[in-house]
C-alpha cells in the first residue's frame, strides 16, 4: 500500500471526521502565532486562505464546560468564539448553546487526546458554525503569550499534492529492489559453482527448501487476510507482537547485510575459547558475537524510541530495507509460474483490502489503511513497522498538528521484488546479460511512478500491487516472448542437460548453467516473511 499520511502513506493524515489545521491568534499588531485544532467538516467548512478566514474575538470561557444555559454570559457570544472546556456533554449540546447565543465558531479544550468532534447528520444539518478541539497545553501557551482580547482565523490549508519525500521513497525502493535481486542471483550462482566443485562447506550451508505449489501459496494468502482482520479488530493487542517480530526480523536482516562486509576485515578473527555454552559452543568468531551484538542493540534502540517522529523513521528505514534484502536474498520462486500465481492472488488482496473494504467498515476508510496507519480511535497509538516511513518536506502549516509521513508497505517491494530476484537468476542460467533482471527493475520503478501519480490524482491511499504486478510481469512475459524463451521462463526448466559431467578446476564459472531452477522456496524463517506479507500493504 502507499500513502500519504499518513497514508499510505504515500497512509491518509486527514480523515473524513477529522481535520488537524492552525488557528493563528493575533493581539493588535503583535505577529500571530499558529496553533492546531483538530476540525471536523461536517459541521462547518473552514475557509483555504487565511487571507479569507474571518478574525473574531476570543471569549475565555475555560472555567466552564458549556452543558447548559447557566453557564452562557449575559449578553453571549455576539461574533465571538467561545473557549470551553471538553467534558459533560456532548459536542452537539455545546455547539448548538454557543451557536444559539450568537458565537461564530467554538473552540473546544481538550486535556487528553484530540479526537474528531463528531455528530449525526441531524445535528450536522442544524449546526452551521465551525466547532474544532484545541489542546490544554496550546490553551495555555495561548493565555501566556497573548493574554486576554485575543483575535483568532481559523482556516484550513490545503496541503502540497506531490512532496520531496517521493524521490526518497522511490531511491529505496527501488534500490531494494535492484541490490536484493543482484544479490539473490549472484549468491546462487556461487553456490551452483561451490556445487559443481563439490564443495562440502557450501553443502553444509545450504538451506532447506520446501516444494511450492499452488495450494500452499493460496493457503498463505488466506492466512495474510486474517491476519490483517486480526489486526483491525484487535489491534492493540496485536500490535506489540508485530513490533517484537519486527525487531528480531529485523536484527537478522541487518546482521545478513553487514556480515559480507565485516568477513573481510583483517582482525578480530579469533574465536572464543572453548565451552559448552547453547549457540557457542562451535567457538564462533569475536567478531560475529560483536556484529550480532550490534545488530541487536540498533534494533532495541528503534523500539525504545520508536515514537521519536524526528529520528526514529531513518532507524525504521534502516532495518526495513535491510529486512527486505535479507528476505529477497532468502525466499527463492522457482518457476514464472509460481510468480504469477503469487502475484495475481496478492494483486486482488490488495485491491480488496484497499478499495473494497470501506464499503464494510463503520468508518468508511479500508482496512489496509486503517492497519497500515493505525485506527485513529486505538489506545496505545502504536504504528506497523512493516513500511517504509519518511516525512513529508514541503514546508506546510499542516506540520504543526503532526509530522505527516509517506509510506510504502514492504510488501509492495518484496511482492514484485521476488519476480526481480528469479529474473536474475534465470538470466544466469541462460546467460542472458541481465536483460530479463534490468528490464523487470525498470518496469518496478515505472509502476512505482504511476503509484505516485495515483496517489496525487486520487488523494487517497493506493494498493502499489495494483501497478506493480501488471508492470513488471507483463514486461518479463514480453521479454521472454521477444527472445522465444517463454517455455523456459514460465517453468524454470527446459534447457537443462541431464547428464552433468564431473568439473575440474580448469572449467570457467559457466559451467553451473547447465542446472535448472529447483522447484523449491527457500524458507529458513517463514514466520518473518509471512509477518511482513500479513500486515504490509
Amino acid at each position: 500500500l502507499s500513502a500519504s499520511l499518513s497514508g499510505s502513506s504515500l497512509r491518509l493524515t486527514n480523515k473524513d471526521l477529522g481535520f488537524y489545521f492552525p488557528a493563528p491568534f493575533d493581539k493588535g499588531k503583535s505577529k500571530g502565532k499558529d496553533y492546531c485544532i483538530f476540525f471536523n467538516s461536517q459541521w462547518a467548512r473552514l475557509p483555504q486562505d487565511l487571507n479569507k478566514a474571518s478574525r473574531l474575538q476570543i471569549h475565555d470561557l475555560t472555567t466552564s464546560v458549556l452543558c447548559s444555559p447557566s453557564e452562557v454570559p449575559e449578553g453571549g457570544f455576539p461574533n465571538r468564539i467561545p473557549m470551553v472546556m471538553r467534558g459533560n456533554c456532548t459536542f452537539y449540546e455545546k455547539v448548538r448553546l454557543a451557536q444559539i447565543n450568537g458565537a461564530k465558531g467554538l473552540l473546544i479544550v481538550s486535556k487528553d487526546r484530540l479526537t474528531p468532534p463528531a455528530g449525526n447528520k441531524t445535528q450536522y444539518e442544524e449546526i452551521d458554525i465551525p466547532v474544532a478541539l484545541l489542546s490544554y497545553s496550546d490553551m495555555l501557551d495561548i493565555s501566556k503569550t497573548f493574554g486576554k482580547g485575543q483575535l483568532v482565523a481559523m482556516y484550513a490549508p490545503n496541503e502540497p499534492v506531490l512532496d520531496y519525500n517521493m524521490v526518497i521513497i522511490f531511491l529505496m525502493a527501488v534500490g531494494t529492489v535492484a541490490i536484493g535481486g543482484y544479490w539473490a542471483g549472484s549468491r546462487d550462482s556461487k553456490k551452483r559453482y561451490m556445487k559443481h566443485k563439490r564443495d562440502d562447506s557450501a553443502e553444509k550451508q545450504e538451506e532447506e527448501t520446501v516444494d511450492v505449489t499452488p495450494i500452499m501459496i493460496c493457503v498463505f494468502v488466506v492466512m495474510c487476510c486474517n491476519m490483517l482482520v486480526l489486526l483491525y479488530f484487535f489491534y492493540d493487542h496485536l500490535a506489540i507482537w508485530v513490533i517484537r517480530i519486527f525487531c528480531l526480523a529485523s536484527s537478522v536482516g541487518l546482521y545478513s547485510c553487514l556480515w559480507p562486509f565485516v568477513r573481510r576485515l583483517p582482525f578480530c578473527k579469533c574465536r572464543i575459547p572453548e565451552n559448552n555454552l547453547p549457540y557457542l559452543h562451535k567457538r564462533p568468531q569475536i567478531r560475529m558475537l560483536l556484529l550480532s551484538a550490534l545488530c541487536i542493540g540498533v534494533s532495541i534502540i528503534w523500539m525504545v524510541f520508536r515514537n521519536e517522529d524526528q529520528w526514529a523513521w531513518v532507524l525504521q528505514d534502516a532495518l526495513g530495507i535491510a529486512f527486505c534484502l535479507y528476505m529477497l536474498k532468502t525466499v527463492r520462486l522457482p518457476t514464472f509460474k509460481a510468480c504469477t500465481l503469487l502475484m495475481t492472488v496478492l494483486f486482488v488482496y490488495d485491491v480488496f483490502f484497499v478499495f473494497i473494504t470501506p464499503s464494510f467498515t463503520k468508518s468508511g476508510q479500508s482496512i489496509m489503511v486503517e492497519v497500515a496507519a493505525g485506527p485513529s480511535d486505538s489506545s496505545t497509538h502504536e504504528k506497523l513497522p512493516m513500511v517504509l516511513k519518511v516525512p513529508r518536506l514541503n514546508s506546510s502549516p499542516l506540520a504543526l498538528c503532526d509530522r505527516p509521513f509517506s509510506l510504502l508497505g514492504f510488501g509492495d517491494i518484496l511482492v514484485p521484488g521476488l519476480l526481480v530476484v528469479y529474473c536474475h537468476r534465470f538470466d544466469i542460467l541462460t546467460q542472458s546479460y541481465r536483460i530479463y533482471f534490468m528490464a523487470c527493475t525498470v518496469a518496478y520503478g515505472i509502476g512505482l511512478l504511476i503509484t505516485f501519480v495515483a496517489l496525487a490524482v486520487m488523494q487517497m491511499g493506493q494498493p502499489a500491487l495494483l501497478y506493480l504486478v501488471p508492470c513488471t510481469l507483463l514486461t518479463s512475459l514480453s521479454i521472454a516472448l521477444w527472445r522465444r524463451e517463454l517455455p523456459q521462463f514460465w517453468t524454470g526448466s527446459g534447457f537443462v542437460v541431464n547428464t552433468i559431467t564431473p568439473l575440474n578446476n580448469s572449467i570457467h564459472s559457466n559451467c553451473f548453467f547447465l542446472f535448472s531452477l529447483s522447484p523449491s522456496i527457500a524458507t529458513p524463517h517463514p514466520l518473518f516473511y509471512c509477518g511482513c506479507a500479513l500486515v504490509c500493504c
